[in-house]
């Protein structure tokens, strides 16, 4: 097994390698076959931090929800690698009308649904995938630390929580006893840093909480591979890709990463990730992989160390 330099996520005394890799292409882009071998190399390669949903991959055609986790339950039965990796699911995005939200019933119910999906008896990091404002923090949170002191969960987290509502459940936490949120996982990259970087960042590194932003690469836009319009037919989500990131801002922040992985001879993929590693408040971003040539490419990512001024010029490329 490759060793990976590790980080801490947040106060929760688990240790994770400088990527996470999401599980989201599991029973969506990716078949079974295809996912154990996906598992296996990421353990090989050190990249033992998976992160996945109960709703992946319920957008798919033929799908309900629950298909990666079940991908993922098969190769930990099969492998028996279940102590080799640190395991992040989540709860309260819809799977129907009746499963969603973080009310203290359903994510009970919630649990034990992803626990048997996944086959295993404990989740390394359960997260709120988003806020619920219908339901009070204390409520959520009370139902979380009951998890946390049965052993079925070790660390809490948030996903897609403003700064607001993330301060004010810590705060709900500190000033009742209970487990509080370990980790934040936002949308953030070199393209979509307003949100992150003007509140929710400021929240993490005072809680000292660890983040695991999603979108890490923009859709795959920050890989370079869509110039021009043409290029939407490059993947399912290539219009979408396009529409939104094909600007002057966008192609002002693909050139500056092509120069600077041209002076390291590596992809600009692997420049955009460096960038975030680089960046003190982030602990580790998501990626996802469909082959083991993209997984070797992002395991170079944690290698590649930028200078001072190219982490400088990435930002000022990528100014509103």
């Amino acid at each position: 097994m490759s060793q990976q330099k590790l980080r801490q996520l947040g106060d929760s005394g688990i240790e994770v390698p400088r990527l996470t890799f999401g599980g989201n292409v599991f029973g969506w882009t990716v078949d079974e076959k295809t996912s154990f071998s996906l598992l296996d190399a990421l353990v090989e390669k050190g990249l033992f931090f998976i992160d996945t949903a109960d709703v992946y991959s319920r957008w798919a055609p033929g799908n309900e929800g629950g298909e990666s986790e079940t991908i993922i339950g098969k190769w930990l039965k099969k492998s028996g690698k279940r102590d080799s990796i640190v395991l992040a699911t989540k709860v309260g995005m819809e799977l129907s009308p009746e499963k969603t939200g973080l009310k203290p019933a359903y994510i009970r119910q919630a649990v034990e649904d992803s626990l048997r999906r996944l086959q295993t008896d404990v989740i390394d990091l359960y997260q709120a995938h988003r806020d619920d404002d219908a339901t009070p923090l204390l409520e959520t949170l009370k139902a979380f630390d009951s998890l946390i002191k049965e052993g079925k969960v070790r660390a809490i987290g948030a996903s897609n929580y403003n700064a607001k509502r993330l301060q004010e459940a810590l705060d709900v936490s500190k000033q009742h006893g209970l487990a509080r949120y370990e980790t934040l996982q936002p949308e953030y990259n070199l393209y979509d840093r307003q949100e992150y970087e003007s509140g929710l960042e400021q929240v993490a590194v005072k809680n000292g909480l660890g983040v695991i932003n999603y979108y890490s690469l923009a859709s795959g836009f920050l890989s370079g591979k869509y110039k021009k319009p043409e290029d939407a037919s490059k993947s399912q989500r290539g219009q979408g890709i396009v529409d939104k990131y094909l600007n002057e801002r966008g192609k002002r922040i693909v050139e500056a990463l092509e120069d600077v992985a041209a002076s390291h001879d590596v992809s600009a993929t692997q420049v955009a990730l460096a960038w975030q590693i680089a960046r003190p408040s982030i602990t580790a971003p998501i990626v996802s992989a469909t082959s083991l040539e993209q997984l070797d490419e992002l395991v170079k990512a944690t290698q590649l160390e930028l200078s001072k001024q190219e982490i400088e010029e990435l930002a000022s490329a990528s100014k509103l």
